[in-house]
């Protein structure tokens, strides 16, 4: 059964207690299966496993979903249950952030933190960063596992981690996509009918990249088809987030809006003819 904890104090005391290797996973709760995975990958490094779950105020800009993000702490926990996940950390703002928003030391995620997600939304990644990192030091974990759903976000915990040298192994796990394509997401609660045809254009566009030697064309012209989608990003990067090789192994980027729900997918792609 997984212990729930709120406090700092407690958390420690229930850290204190697992045996072995510890492995995290830091959610915003409203959990799904994509979160097993991660779960999944966790039990499959560790010996222990803590959750954290905590919809975090810093990465959210004005007029972004805070209020409305899903808050499902009953059912998070059962999931959690039901993944063997040892101890779910579940704070409230004011433990987490004692001294209120104000004047807070943050964690800049650098100039890759401004490109893709953190051009369209400014400040977002000092958010993410600055809370992982609080995270890692209450939690102290041997391993984090993220998924590659969020890949700047990976690319950039990952990039702190070596230059800030937290000393912990972080594992990327493949992104789970629901039976028509669409990666998982909790925000895909939000999608109407209509919009949920929309957002299928992404995963389309995804499948045509990885099957072109042209990936950015390939995804280009399938999101251009689809006008009940807002694109506000397609490109090919390397995996570093750099820029994309000639030719060779490199990563898809797409953010897009159905209705007023952002979207974000990514994949694996070949840029050329890999038999050339």
């Amino acid at each position: 059964m997984s212990q729930l904890v709120h406090t700092r104090a407690d958390l420690a005391r229930a850290r204190a207690a697992l045996p072995g290797r510890v492995a995290v996973v830091t959610t915003m709760g409203a959990l799904h299966d994509g979160h097993r995975a991660n779960f999944k990958r966790a039990k499959e490094v560790a010996d222990s496993v803590i959750a954290t779950v905590f919809v975090n105020p810093l990465q959210f800009g004005p007029g972004e979903d805070l209020d409305r993000y899903p808050r499902t702490l009953e059912a998070d926990v059962a999931i959690c249950e039901s993944e063997g996940v040892d101890v779910v950390f579940a704070p409230v703002e004011s433990e987490l952030y004692p001294n209120g928003r104000t004047g807070l030391s943050t964690v800049h995620a650098g100039p890759d933190g401004e490109i893709l997600e953190g051009a369209s939304r400014p400040g977002f990644f000092t958010g993410v960063l600055t809370v992982v990192a609080k995270l890692f030091h209450l939690t102290r974990p041997d391993v984090a596992c993220f998924g590659e759903k969020d890949f700047q976000q990976l690319a950039l915990v990952r990039r702190m981690v070596r230059d800030l040298d937290f000393g912990i192994e972080i594992a990327a796990v493949e992104t789970v996509r629901e039976d028509d394509g669409l990666a998982l997401s909790s925000r895909n609660v939000y999608l109407s009918e209509i919009e949920r045809a929309a957002a299928l254009a992404i995963p389309h566009a995804v499948r045509a990249a990885q099957d072109s030697p042209d990936p950015l064309a390939a995804a280009e012209k399938v999101l251009a088809a689809e006008p009940g989608l807002a694109v506000d990003y397609v490109t090919v990067r390397a995996g570093d987030l750099g820029e994309a090789p000639d030719s060779g192994p490199a990563r898809l980027l797409i953010a897009a809006n159905a209705g007023a729900t952002r979207l974000i997918d990514n994949a694996p792609v070949q840029i050329g003819d890999p038999d050339a």
